[in-house]
């Protein structure tokens, strides 16, 4: 599949962990995907109707690091791909709780950027508006309801990779690959899941 595409992120899952390790190391090997990173937040897709994070981000479990991807991804692209795999390994290799300020910052400074500035713009305004915006314009548009979710076009699909590529670009590359064509070649395929993961 050579068309533009969406991958849905938020840094609680390693799933998404997964996935967007295996994206980032093929990008930056040079694979010349037109991929762009869509924030969804976990802990709104889990909140009761006519509840929302939006107006308290920082009280929600991810949503605050997720906030921060998305001013890195505006405001410092050239960073991006560095802060997003930051973010990734503070949760999921340190343990850290996205919800705190300090260990947000830790994560985006190890990767040369202001931290404690990105986290305030994080809690601006504008970033909890545009992270509702691309959360609830995927549950609307695709019916998204999880990460990570690949989107084209009309169609996006829950992918859930079990494997990272461990600094592999040649493993990022195919599994990347083996995922667009599927989404590309068959979409008649709907679920494809192992009774037993291999190990």
């Amino acid at each position: 599949m050579d068309a533009p595409f969406e991958v849905t992120w938020d840094y609680l899952c390693p799933f998404a962990r997964n996935a967007h390790e295996h994206l980032v190391t093929a990008l930056r090997d040079g694979a010349g995907w037109d991929v762009r990173f869509r924030y969804f937040s976990l802990s709104q897709s889990h909140m009761g109707h006519g509840q929302s994070v939006w107006d308290d981000p920082a009280a929600h479990s991810g949503v605050l690091a997720g906030l921060a991807g998305i001013v890195v991804r505006e405001q410092h692209p050239d960073h991006f791909l560095d802060a997003h795999m930051a973010l990734f390994s503070a949760r999921h290799d340190q343990g850290h709780d996205l919800r705190d300020p300090e260990r947000v910052a830790e994560a985006l400074v190890s990767v040369g950027l202001d931290g404690a500035t990105v986290v305030k713009e994080a809690l601006s305004g504008w970033p909890a508006e545009r992270g509702r915006q691309e959360h609830e314009g995927a549950v609307a548009q695709w019916e998204v309801f999880g990460v990570p979710t690949f989107i084209s076009g009309d169609r996006a699909a829950f992918v859930r990779l079990m494997h990272r590529p461990r600094g592999d670009a040649s493993v990022a590359r195919e599994t990347v690959g083996k995922v667009l064509e599927l989404f590309g070649d068959f979409p008649q395929l709907n679920e494809y899941k192992f009774t037993r993961v291999p190990q």
